[in-house]
């Protein structure tokens, strides 16, 4: 039986390239804002693009902010994309300090680097794993590990052991999250050809 994976529709998300993705991977990708369309879901997938402080507000408008919690006190599989990894936080520095969903322990920082080196980081980068979990999603992933960046704010776990990927951008940054069945990555994989497609089938397998 086909698992079904639920990608949250808050307003501020690839979507439909989330979902191209999954099913290329071969899974079955539904996009939806209910929360008990989440809740009663296999796995679930938080994707992102824009501004912390709006992602949240538009979390809590759509009640969404509490099924998310619930699924991973459940601890099925959850993957956070790009913004969707830095609402995981407590805390994010976007536009003054605010609160995040509060799941992983930490904040969110924007770069502050060398003016040789511009912000956003955008482009291709390598990542390396830091604590390998079982069942990495980087799992058949060969030779140098590109995926595709795009942001100005970065992760900062405050337990090391939080940390799965770092990444180099005029320093080294935290390129991804994992906590049991909790993954999360800054780039994006919908975005990184047939790396990108691999993490997303490792995750449609899990």
């Amino acid at each position: 039986m086909t698992k079904t994976i639920a990608i949250i529709d808050y307003q501020m998300g690839n979507l439909r390239s989330v979902q191209k993705g999954i099913e290329h991977a071969g899974g079955n990708a539904i996009i939806t804002s209910d929360p008990a369309t989440i809740l009663n879901a296999d796995k679930v997938i938080l994707p992102g693009v824009g501004a912390f402080g709006d992602a949240m507000e538009e979390l809590r408008k759509r009640d969404l902010i509490g099924a998310i919690h619930e699924f991973v006190r459940l601890e099925r599989p959850f993957l956070g994309i790009c913004l969707g990894m830095q609402l995981l936080f407590e805390f994010g520095d976007e536009g003054g300090r605010q609160p995040g969903l509060g799941i992983i322990p930490g904040e969110v920082m924007r770069f502050v680097r060398p003016q040789e080196i511009k912000v956003p980081h955008m482009g291709w980068n390598t990542v390396d794993e830091t604590n390998i979990p079982k069942g990495s999603l980087l799992n058949g992933v060969r030779g140098q590990r590109h995926f595709y960046f795009v942001h100005s704010f970065y992760a900062m776990p405050s337990n090391p052991s939080d940390i799965w990927l770092q990444s180099d951008y005029g320093g080294t940054f935290c390129a991804a999250v994992n906590r049991g069945n909790l993954y999360a990555t800054q780039f994006h994989p919908e975005k990184s050809q047939a790396n990108g497609l691999q993490l997303l089938k490792n995750f449609v397998e899990l």
